[in-house]
């Protein structure tokens, strides 16, 4: 086990949050800003993005894009709030960060980004109507939540590409789940990873929490619901598109959230059939 290793790694970490391509200061005052508590008005918030001018065309550009297909032409960002939706920008400004690491630092040959943004989006989406169904005040800080639940294996990938070989080999020989081959590489996990970032980039606990434990829920000391519906939101899309074993533990997750599995199998295969998400994929995440 490479344990010294890894802590040598994790205190790395924050040596990397200036390689977002704007201040991360921003990012926590966006989601802030953004999520369902916030009353911050729309022009607020447009003036937060505005302060950089390349991220505003960058929103501009994708507002107009034939993904979201628009009938008239978006020249604000104060109008793509209100077209697209707080949660979509908040989203799009997060995808374009991680996009930036991933143009900075070049990703092994063998890790699929397409393969990737699938997976994270596809739990976003999950995650998002299960907490809704669950009843849950803010869904979508959960839908965000899920599209950065893995952003520890990108991170991991990245800037330890050879740790990152050793851990996919240890996988493949012993036939563990991801963060089960992490865990006894270097005594962490990506959700550890993940979090770590994220704290970095000025975002607050409801979003690093349920990523930090999303494998691990009920070791969460203040989070253990977020983190538990994604998980829940991760083995319910695993059950369908990687291992059927993970079924058992989504029966037990919906039992411990009071959620009937055939409510949560509704959210998956909702957006298993999102056609939204390849489209998504090509306009900001490749």
């Amino acid at each position: 086990m490479q344990l010294e290793r890894g802590q040598q790694f994790l205190s790395s970490l924050a040596d990397h949050r200036f390689d977002l391509p704007f201040s991360p200061d921003l990012l926590g005052r966006l989601f802030n800003q953004t999520k369902e508590s916030s009353l911050a008005s729309l022009d607020e918030i447009a003036r937060t993005i505005e302060v950089d001018q390349g991220l505003t065309a960058k929103i501009l550009s994708l507002a107009n894009s034939a993904y979201y297909g628009l009938q008239s032409q978006v020249n604000s960002v104060s109008r793509a709030a209100t077209v697209l939706g707080l949660k979509e920008i908040r989203n799009i400004v997060l995808a374009l960060s991680v996009r930036c690491l991933a143009t900075t630092h070049p990703l092994p040959d063998e890790f699929d980004l397409r393969v990737y943004w699938r997976h994270q989006i596809r739990v976003a989406l999950i995650c998002g109507e299960v907490a809704r169904r669950a009843g849950e005040a803010d869904p979508d800080s959960l839908h965000t939540a899920g599209l950065l639940h893995d952003l520890g294996k990108l991170i991991t990938a990245m800037l330890a590409p050879e740790d990152w070989r050793a851990i996919a080999a240890l996988r493949r020989e012993k036939g563990l789940a991801p963060e089960k081959a992490e865990d006894l590489y270097w005594g962490i996990d990506h959700g550890v990873v993940g979090s770590l970032v994220l704290r970095a980039w000025n975002l607050p606990p409801e979003l690093t929490e349920p990523v930090n434990w999303h494998h691990t829920p009920r070791s969460s000391p203040d989070f253990r619901r977020a983190s538990t519906l994604l998980c829940l939101a991760d083995a319910l899309l695993r059950s369908h598109t990687d291992d059927a074993t993970w079924a058992e533990q989504a029966d037990t997750l919906c039992d411990e959230l009071d959620l009937s599995r055939e409510s949560a199998e509704e959210a998956v295969l909702a957006a298993l059939a999102n056609e939204t998400v390849e489209h998504f994929i090509s306009e900001v995440a490749a």
